[in-house]
Order: structure tokens, then C-alpha cells, then sequence
């Protein structure tokens, strides 16, 4: 384990294919209290490739935490985590599910896919934006994320 207040900056992949609430949480991240560096993908296949290091993101960097949608074309996000966390070498990132669906099957699958939290979007644009900064604070400040 290594204290994030000495890294120099955090890598995070966002999967998410709503460019409104892309935009928001870039916003968000941006204002952070530490340093991150960002990198967003659209649908499912795209992050298993970039965790994958495969075709044009063959030179990725393996992020300290992923921020996954459930809802996603091609892949489905619960698809995508099963993915990660069935592979030795990806399985001990984060994947902090961040979705829409309240559904109490969803919820379960998500944990029984070993997902580390699940939060549901809120609709309301400041609950949305408050929900965001928890993650930063929690999962970007306080907790202690394995070494890359």
C-alpha cells in the first residue's frame, strides 16, 4: 500500500458514454483536491482494450481506479467488470459502479462480480455533482490504493 498524498497524481478511467455527464464529472475531477490524470472511454469494448493495452492503447497506463457504467453499448458495463475482475493483473483496481439503474438485480450482480461500491446517479444536477466529489474525497483521498 502507498499514502496517495505522495503520489504525484492519481490515473483514473471514467467508462461512461453520456457526454453530459462525461463532461460533469471532468469538470468536477478538475476543481479535485489532488492531482489526477483522467482518461475516458465510451463503451465497453474500448475499456476492455485500453485495460488491455491492445490497438491504439497499447501504451495506456493501468489506472488506480476505474469509475464504470453499467448502462453501455457494445460491452455492457457488468460485462466489463466481470472482465476485470476475473483477470490477475486488473482485478485489484477499484471499480466504483456508477450508473443510473437502481435495480436491486443490478445492485446484486454488481457485488457478486466483487464491484467495490455501487452508487446510483443522482437526477438532480447539484446531487449529482455532490455524489461525484464524495467519490473524489473517499476513493481519491482518504482511501489507500495498491501500487500500480
Amino acid at each position: 500500500m502507498i499514502d496517495n498524498s505522495l503520489r504525484n497524481h492519481l490515473e483514473i478511467l471514467l467508462v461512461e458514454d453520456n457526454p453530459g455527464d462525461i463532461r460533469l464529472i471532468v469538470e468536477v475531477l478538475k476543481e479535485g483536491k489532488i492531482t489526477n490524470h483522467l482518461n475516458v472511454v465510451e463503451d465497453g469494448e474500448e475499456a476492455l482494450a485500453y485495460l488491455r493495452r491492445e490497438g491504439s492503447y497499447q501504451h495506456s497506463i493501468i489506472p488506480d481506479i476505474i469509475l464504470l457504467d453499467l448502462n453501455l453499448p457494445k460491452i455492457n458495463g457488468t460485462e466489463v467488470l466481470a472482465e476485470i475482475k476475473n483477470d490477475p493483473q486488473l482485478r485489484h483496481i477499484p471499480v466504483i459502479i456508477l450508473t443510473t439503474s437502481e435495480a436491486e438485480q443490478d445492485i446484486l450482480k454488481a457485488y457478486d462480480l466483487h464491484a467495490n461500491c455501487y452508487i446510483t446517479k443522482p437526477v438532480n444536477l447539484e446531487q449529482f455533482l455532490t455524489v461525484v466529489r464524495s467519490i473524489e474525497n473517499f476513493w481519491l483521498t482518504i482511501v489507500k490504493l495498491p501500487r500500480r
